[in-house]
C-alpha cells in the first residue's frame, strides 16, 4: 500500500491486476485495508479482467490522516488531476506505477456515480458495501460517466461472509458454470472439465501438436466449450470465458525454458570480486564418471561487478561472541531486523551504478538480476539497485534478497538468476493464454512449486518450476489421505517420462531448496524426487545387464507401439505382456494420427533384444521373460527413490499406504507396492489425471520469512512471537488480495532450527505449547538417531497462510466406505478375458471397464481394470474393491514368504535388481552422513563416501561419492578384518585412518562397522568422511609443509570407537589429544565437532546395517551372498570385456610418463592379455618418495586405476572390487606411490589428480590439464611455535577447490 496527495487529501492507493487489462479504479473509505471488511476485497474478483486502482481515502473513521473531506470533492479531484480529456487516457505515470491505461471506470459508493456516502456506510453492523459497478468486457471504451444500477451494467453482492449471496460476475445474465483444471506435462495435457449440474469430463490430448492447435491448454478449453455450448468452435477463434467460473493450471513452461535454455537474456549484478560464483557452483558430481562433462551454463549472459561490501560483524562459532545488544557508535555499523550487526565496508556508489545500469540499457538489456553478499540479511543495497533500475527503465528486475531470506550466495545467485531468466517467460506464457479469450474467465489460478494456487499476474518464475507435479501432491494428500485413520501416504506419480515420489502425513513436506536441470535453487517447494523411468523410459541390454532409462522416447517418437520408428520402452513392454489392452486404445498413432497401436513391431523387437541379452549373459531367455525382467528392473528403479524418501528420515515404507496415478502408474502399483512392503494401494476414479484433479482441490497460498539469528530460548520467545504477528499481517494481506475472505484462511508457523554449528536446518512447525526446541530436538533424533548437547539456533521465521477460493471441488474420502462394502461388496461376472504373462506363463485373466463395475464390486488378481485413460493391473495375491471415487488394491497374502528367487543360476533380471538394492543402501547412508555432519568438508564439499564390503572386505557397492574413495577404502576395512578376525561383536565400531592400514590421508577418518544377521558376519559397512581439524601443527587438516606423518595431527591404526553399543568418547578423545604430544604441534580444536561427525558416520553405518538386514530377510542371506558374488563378477566381466578390446587396438603395452611439479616422474606401464583379459599396470620406474607431502598411499594409486577404468569403459556397471580383480598394481615400495609410513601424505588426495592424468594418457583417452584438486586453507589458533602457547576453540578451514 502505498500514498498519493490529491489536492491536499492524502489517499492510500493499491494498484493489482494484469498490467494490459482496463484499469478499474474504486474509491472508498473508512477503516482502511487489511481485515476481511476491507474495501478493496470487493474488487477481488475482477483482478483476473482488469487493473484495479482502489484508493481509500482516510479523511473518515479512526484512520484519519487528513481533515474531513467529501466524496463528491474527491471524485472530482481525482479526475481533474490525474484524467487527460485531451488524450483521452488516465494519465499516473509519473505519480503511480508508471502505467497507463486507455479505458476509464470511476466509482464511488452511494447512489450515484457523484453522490456522497449514505450514513448507514460508516455502521460497522453493515455489510460495508452494498454494490459495485460491473461493466461488460464487450464494452470498450469504456463512459467516463455512468450510473450504479444503469441497465448496461450489474449489481453484485461482495461475497462477505455475513451474506448468503454468491457473487455472480457473468454477463448476458449467466451465471459461471464450468471450472478447467489443467495440467501440462511431458507428453500430455490433462483436462478436468466440471460443469455445474453435469458429470465431469475428463480427456488428454498431447501437450504439443503445432499441426493442430498452437497451445494445449487454450485446445483443451476450446474443446471443452464446444460440448458446454453445443457448436462447434474454430481453432484460432477467441473464446467467450464468461461462463467459466475459474480456469486452474499446471504447467512445465518453467521447467522446459530451464532445461531447454529458452530463458530471458539478463544481466546480473553482483558483489565486486563475486562475478564468477556462479560459473564455480558447488562440489557436487552428477556424473563422475563422465570424460565430457557438460556443466550447466550460467543463466546470465552478462555479470557487471558492483563497488559495494558489507560485512556481519560476529559468526556462529567465535568463542568469544560480541554483545549484540551495544550501542552503536560507529556510523559504518548497522543493526539489521533479526539483531545482527553489520559492517558496511563500501557503501553503494549510485553514480557508478546508474552509469553501469545505463550501459545495460544500451547493450539492449531490459533484465537484470542482483545479488550481493549478505543480502539475505541486509537487503539496503540490494533495494537502491533495484530503485535505480527502475528509474532506468528496465522492465524487469530482481534481487535475490526477495528470492531467498537465507544464507549462502551461491544459492541466492543462483536462484534469482532462475527467476530472472524465467519471470518474463512466464509473464509472456499468461499473457498469450489470456489473449486466446475475448471475455476472460473470472478466475485465472496457475499452481505453484509449493503447493498453492496464484492468480495470473502473480504467478512468477521459480514458482512454476514444480507447477505440473505439485498439482499431484495436492491431489493425493486432499483426496487420499484420512486424518482419522492416520496412514501417511507415498505418491507414485508415474508419467511417460518420469516418475515423481512425494510423501504425505498430513503435513505437506516443504523444500526450501531443490536441484531442477542442473541448478540449485532456494525456493519454496513440495517435496518431490523424480527419477528417470517412465512409461517411455528406453530399454537396453548392456554387458547382460537390464538398463531402463535414464533416456526417453519422449512424445517424439515416442514408443515403439506408437508407430513412428521408436525404441522399446516400458510402454511396450507392458502392451507385449498383456498389461495393456489394445483395443481400448484410440486409433491416434502413425504419422496421421489415425492407426491403432502396432503390436507387430513390438513383438520383433522384443525378440531382437532377447538375442542381445541371451548373447551377453549365455542364457536362454524367451521374449516374455526378456519383456518381465526390464518391468522388474524399472519397478526397482521406481522403488530406490521411495526408499530414499522414507527409509532415509527415519520412516518405514510398509506403514504407508501407496497412492498411484498418472497414466502408467496403474501397471506398476502392486509390483511397487510389493516391493515396499506396503499392503495397500489407493487409485483415485481420476489417477490418470490426478495433478489437474488436485489442482481442483488447491488452494490460494502465499508464504514469508524473515532472517533471525539467535539461540532459541524462552527469553527469545516473545521477540521472535513479534515477527510471527507482523509476518501474519503480511501473509494476511497478500491472501486477501487474491479474493480470499479473511474467515478461509488457515495460517501455519515454522522456524528453521539447527544445532549451533550444525549446517543442517530443520523446519519446525508451531507446537501446541510452543516449546520449538523440544520439537526440534525429537524430529532430529528420528531423522538422524542422536541428539547434540549444543544450544539451539533459529535462522529463519516463517509463516504461511492458506485459503480457500472456494473451487467448488468435493471430496470423498474412501475409508468409511471401504468398512462398510468390505461387508456387503459382491463379485462382478465376466465377460471379457485377456491373455497376460504374469511368473512363466500365459494366463486367461478377466477384464472389466470401471463404467461397468459398481460400487462395491471386488475383483480378484490377476485381472485388468480400464478406463477411458488408463489401465490398472491387479497381480496375483492382490484384491481390488471399488468405492464411490477409488479403485483399493489390498495385499491378501502372508508378506513374511520369502521373496522366491533360484539359488541355481544367476538371473540377469535379479542381477540387475540387486545392484539397484545395494547401491541404494550405499546412496542412503551416504544421504545420512551428509546431512547430519558438522564438518563443512563433508556437507558442503561432499568430501565423503560410503560403501558396503563382503564379509572378507571386498568392495560390493560404493556410491559414487568422491574419486579419491572408491578403491581405496576396502585396503582398510580388510586390514580391520584380518586385525579384529572373529574379535567383533554386534554393536562394535572400528576408527581408522593411517596410510599403512588402507587410508588415504589423515584427515580422511574412515568408520567401519560389521553387519551381522542371525548372528553370523554376513557384511561390513563403512563411512570415511574428510574431518576440518585433525590436530598437528597446521591451522587446517592440510599442513602445507609437512614433511613427516605425525605433523599432520591424529593418526589411528585402528581404534574400537563403540563397544556392543558404547560409544567410548573417552578414548576417542585421548586418541585425538595424543596428536598434541609431538614438537610444534597441538590437538584437534574442534572436538565436539569430530565426536560430532564420528557419530554421524556411526549413523550412516546404522542405516545400512538396517536396509542390508531388511534386505537379508527379504531373499535370504544365501540369495543374497550369490548375488554379491554375482554383481562383483558381472564387473570383472566388463572389465575383461574392454581391457580385451583394448588388446586388440593397441597390441603392444601401453606407457606414459608424467610429472609431479617438483619433477619427480610418475612412470606407468600397461600390458594387457588379450586372451585373459586380465592386464598389469606397473609403476616400476616412478621416482622415490619425497620430503615433503605430495607421496600417495597404496591405497590411492588403486583408487586412481578403478577411476580412470570405470571412466574409460562408459558403461553403467557396479562399481565393486571385480573391476579390480583383473588387473594387478605394481608399485614399487619407498616411491612416491607406495611410501614408507612415516613420511607426510596430506597433499595425496592432491596428487592424485596426476596419477590419472598417468593412466589417461597411457590410452591415449583423454588430455592432461591442470589439476583440479586445489587446496587453500586458512584458520586460527594451534599451538605457538615460539611460546608454545596453545589457542583452542578457533577457526580453522580447508577448501579443497
Amino acid at each position: 500500500m502505498e500514498f498519493v496527495e490529491i489536492n491536499g487529501a492524502k489517499l492510500a492507493y493499491r494498484l493489482e491486476g494484469p498490467p494490459n487489462a482496463p484499469l478499474f479504479i474504486t474509491l472508498h473509505g473508512g477503516r482502511g485495508f487489511g481485515d476481511y471488511k476491507s474495501d478493496f476485497l470487493a474488487y477481488s474478483p475482477l483482478q483476473n479482467t482488469h487493473r484495479i486502482l482502489s484508493f481509500d481515502f482516510r479523511g473518515h473513521g479512526q484512520s484519519s490522516e487528513t481533515e474531513p473531506y467529501s466524496f463528491r470533492q474527491l471524485v472530482d479531484d481525482i479526475e481533474d488531476d490525474l484524467y487527460s480529456e485531451k488524450e483521452k487516457y488516465f494519465d499516473y505515470r509519473d505519480r503511480l506505477k508508471n502505467i497507463k491505461a486507455k479505458t476509464l471506470v470511476l466509482c464511488a459508493f452511494g447512489k450515484e456515480y457523484r453522490g456522497i456516502a449514505e450514513d448507514s456506510y460508516h455502521d460497522a453492523s453493515h455489510s460495508w458495501i452494498n454494490a459495485i459497478a460491473r461493466i461488460p468486457q464487450t464494452a470498450y471504451p469504456v463512459p467516463t460517466h455512468f450510473q450504479i444500477g444503469d441497465s448496461a451494467h450489474r449489481t453484485v453482492d461482495t461475497g462477505h461472509p455475513e451474506s448468503t449471496l454468491a457473487p455472480k460476475l457473468s454477463r448476458r445474465g449467466l451465471d459461471p458454470m464450468i471450472s478447467f483444471r489443467l495440467t501440462v506435462v511431458a507428453l500430455f495435457c490433462d483436462a478436468l472439465v466440471q460443469i455445474v449440474g453435469k458429470e465431469d469430463v475428463i480427456f488428454k490430448l498431447l501437450s504439443e501438436d503445432p499441426q493442430n492447435y498452437p497451445d494445449a491448454p487454450t485446445e483443451a478449453i476450446r474443446r471443452a466449450l464446444e460440448i458446454a455450448e453445443g457448436r462447434p468452435i474454430p481453432v484460432g477463434e477467441k473464446l467467450d470465458g464468461s461462463r467459466i467460473k475459474s480456469c486452474r493450471i499446471g504447467t512445465t513452461v518453467a521447467t522446459n525454458a530451464l532445461l531447454e535454455k529458452k530463458g530471458e537474456r539478463f544481466a546480473l549484478l553482483t558483489t565486486k570480486g563475486m562475478k564468477d560464483v556462479c560459473e564455480i557452483g558447488d562440489q557436487s558430481r552428477p556424473e563422475l564418471f563422465n570424460l565430457n562433462i557438460k556443466k550447466p551454463e550460467v543463466l546470465f549472459t552478462k555479470v557487471v561487478e558492483i563497488n559495494e561490501r558489507v560485512t556481519i560483524e560476529d559468526y556462529d562459532l567465535n568463542s568469544n561472541p560480541k554483545d549484540r545488544t551495544r550501542s552503536l557508535d560507529d556510523p559504518d555499523l548497522t543493526r539489521t531486523a533479526s539483531g545482527e550487526i553489520v559492517r558496511v565496508l563500501k557503501k553503494l556508489d549510485v553514480e557508478e551504478t546508474r552509469n553501469a545500469l545505463r550501459q545495460l540499457r544500451e547493450e539492449g538489456y531490459n533484465s537484470v538480476a542482483v545479488c550481493f553478499m549478505h543480502s539475505y540479511i541486509f537487503p539496503d543495497h540490494e533495494k537502491q539497485v533495484l530503485s535505480i533500475a527502475r528509474e532506468e527503465r528496465f522492465e524487469f528486475v530482481t534481487a535475490s534478497s526477495d528470492i531467498s531470506s537465507h544464507i549462502k550466495i551461491l544459492r541466492r545467485a543462483t536462484s534469482v538468476c532462475s527467476e530472472a531468466y524465467l519471470y518474463p517467460i512466464i509473464r509472456r506464457y499468461v499473457d498469450n493464454f489470456q489473449s486466446g479469450f475475448k471475455v476472460l474467465p473470472q478466475r485465472v489460478e496457475f499452481m505453484c512449486s509449493d503447493g498453492g494456487l496464484r492468480q495470473a499476474h502473480k504467478f512468477s518464475g521459480n514458482e512454476a518450476l514444480l507447477s505440473g507435479p505439485a498439482g499431484g501432491v495436492v491431489g493425493i494428500a486432499r483426496s487420499c489421505y484420512d486424518k482419522s485413520e492416520n496412514t501417511a501416504i507415498i505418491g507414485f506419480d508415474m508419467g511417460g517420462t518420469s516418475t515423481d515420489i512425494s510423501r504425505y502425513d498430513g503435513e505437506y513436506e516443504h523444500l526450501t531448496e531443490a536441484t531442477i536441470a542442473g541448478r540449485t535453487i532456494a525456493a519454496p517447494m513440495l517435496s518431490i524426487q523424480t527419477v528417470a523411468s517412465g512409461g517411455g523410459s528406453i530399454l537396453f541390454a548392456r554387458n547382460g545387464l537390464f538398463v531402463v532409462g535414464p533416456e526417453s522416447a519422449g512424445a517424439h517418437p515416442g514408443p515403439a507401439c506408437y508407430r513412428k520408428g521408436g525404441p522399446l520402452t516400458i510402454t511396450d513392454a507392458n502392451l507385449f505382456l498383456g498389461r495393456l489392452v489394445l483395443s481400448s486404445f484410440p486409433s491416434i498413432f502413425g504419422p496421421n494420427a489415425n492407426e491403432p497401436l502396432d503390436y507387430k513391431i513390438v513383438v520383433e523387437k522384443f525378440q531382437q533384444i532377447t538375442q542381445e541379452i541371451n548373447s551377453q549373459s549365455n542364457q536362454n531367455l524367451t521374449p516374455e521373460e526378456v519383456a518381465l525382467g526390464f518391468l522388474k528392473v524399472a519397478n526397482e528403479s521406481m522403488s530406490r527413490p521411495i526408499r530414499n524418501a522414507t527409509e532415509a528420515r527415519g520412516f518405514v515404507p510398509d506403514k504407508h499406504n501407496l497412492v498411484s496415478f498418472g497414466g502408467a502408474g496403474g501397471q506398476h502399483a502392486c509390483s511397487i507396492a510389493s516391493n515396499l512392503g506396503i499392503r495397500r494401494v489407493l487409485i483415485h476414479k481420476y489417477s490418470s489425471i490426478l495433478s489437474a484433479y488436485g489442482i481442483s482441490l488447491a488452494e490460494i497460498q502465499s508464504e514469508a520469512s524473515v532472517p533471525y539469528t539467535g539461540l532459541f530460548t524462552k527469553a527469545a520467545l516473545p521477540e521472535i512471537q513479534d515477527k510471527i504477528k507482523d509476518l501474519k499481517a503480511k501473509v494476511r494481506e497478500s491472501v486477501l488480495s487474491q479474493g480470499v475472505e479473511e474467515f478461509s484462511i488457515n495460517m501455519g508457523t515454522s522456524l528453521s532450527m539447527r544445532y549451533k554449528g550444525s549446517d543442517t536446518n530443520i523446519s519446525i512447525m508451531q507446537p501446541e505449547d510452543d516449546d520449538y526446541s523440544k520439537a526440534f530436538i525429537a524430529t532430529h533424533f528420528r531423522e538422524f538417531a542422536f541428539s547434540l548437547s549444543r544450544g539451539i539456533v533459529v535462522d529463519a521465521i516463517k509463516v504461511r497462510g492458506i485459503g480457500s477460493s472456494n473451487s467448488g471441488t468435493q471430496v470423498c474420502l474412501p475409508f468409511d466406505e471401504l468398512e462398510k462394502l468390505q461387508k456387503t461388496g459382491s463379485i462382478p461376472p465376466v465377460s471379457t478375458t485377456q491373455s497376460v504373462y504374469i511368473e512363466g506363463s500365459w494366463q486367461s485373466v478377466p477384464v472389466f471397464k470401471v463404467l461397468d463395475l459398481q460400487r462395491g464390486s471386488i475383483v480378484e488378481g490377476p485381472a485388468l481394470i480400464i478406463d477411458q485413460t488408463q489401465t490398472i493391473f491387479i497381480e496375483p495375491r492382490f484384491r481390488a474393491i471399488l468405492t464411490s471415487e477409488h479403485v483399493i488394491l489390498d495385499l491378501v497374502y502372508d508378506q513374511s514368504i520369502v521373496k522366491s528367487v533360484t539359488i541355481e543360476a544367476v538371473s540377469p533380471v535379479q542381477l540387475s535388481v540387486f545392484a539397484h538394492r545395494f547401491m541404494s543402501i550405499a546412496e542412503q547412508m551416504g544421504n545420512t552422513l551428509q546431512r547430519i555432519s558438522i564438518s563443512t568438508s563433508i556437507k558442503e564439499r561432499l568430501d565423503f563416501s560410503c560403501a558396503i564390503f563382503s564379509p572378507d572386505g571386498s568392495l560390493v557397492a560404493n556410491a559414487p561419492h568422491i574419486p579419491i574413495h572408491l578403491g581405496s577404502m576396502q585396503f582398510a576395512i580388510q586390514h580391520q578384518h584380518k586385525l579384529w578376525k572373529e574379535k567383533l561383536q554386534a554393536g562394535d565400531v572400528l576408527l581408522t585412518n593411517h596410510p599403512e592400514c588402507g587410508g588415504t590421508h589423515l584427515p580422511d577418518l574412515t568408520v567401519i562397522t560389521p553387519v551381522f544377521f542371525e548372528n553370523e558376519l554376513v557384511f561390513y559397512v563403512a563411512s570415511r568422511g574428510h574431518h576440518t581439524d585433525i590436530g598437528g601443527k597446521g591451522i587446517t587438516s592440510m599442513v602445507p609443509d609437512s614433511r613427516e606423518l605425525w605433523e599432520e595431527g591424529v593418526n589411528i591404526r585402528s581404534l574400537k570407537i563403540v563397544s556392543g553399543g558404547t560409544f567410548m568418547e573417552a578414548d576417542i578423545r585421548a586418541a585425538f589429544d595424543a596428536a598434541a604430544d609431538f614438537p610444534g604441534c597441538s590437538a584437534t580444536r574442534r572436538i565436539d565437532d569430530n565426536l560430532s561427525d564420528l557419530k554421524a558416520q556411526i549413523s550412516a553405518n546404522q542405516r545400512g546395517i538396517l536396509l542390508l538386514g531388511k534386505l537379508c530377510s527379504e531373499f535370504s542371506l544365501p540369495i543374497v551372498h550369490k548375488y554379491m558374488n554375482a554383481i562383483q563378477n558381472n564387473a570383472q566381466m566388463a572389465i575383461s570385456s574392454y581391457l580385451r578390446e583394448t588388446a586388440l587396438k593397441h597390441p603392444k603395452a601401453l606407457t606414459a610418463t608424467d610429472y609431479y611439479d617438483d619433477g619427480t616422474a610418475i612412470n606407468l606401464t600397461v600390458n594387457i592379455d588379450a586372451t585373459s583379459g586380465t592386464a598389469v599396470f606397473d609403476f616400476t620406474g616412478t621416482g622415490l618418495q619425497t620430503l615433503g607431502n605430495m607421496n600417495c598411499p597404496i591405497s590411492i594409486t588403486h583408487s586412481a586405476v578403478i577411476y580412470a577404468l570405470r571412466c574409460l569403459i562408459n558403461l553403467e556397471i557396479p562399481l565393486n572390487q571385480g573391476c579390480l580383480n583383473p588387473i594387478t598394481i605394481i608399485v614399487p615400495k619407498g616411491t612416491i606411490l607406495n611410501p614408507t609410513s612415516r613420511v607426510a601424505v596430506c597433499g595425496s588426495t592432491i596428487a592424485s589428480q596426476r596419477i590419472t592424468d598417468t593412466i589417461f594418457r597411457a590410452f591415449g583417452s583423454c588430455a592432461a590439464s591442470q589439476g583440479c584438486a586445489n587446496s587453500f586453507g586458512w584458520g586460527m589458533g594451534g599451538k605457538d611455535p615460539l611460546t608454545g602457547e596453545v589457542t583452542k576453540d578457533l577457526d580453522g578451514m580447508v577448501h579443497m577447490l
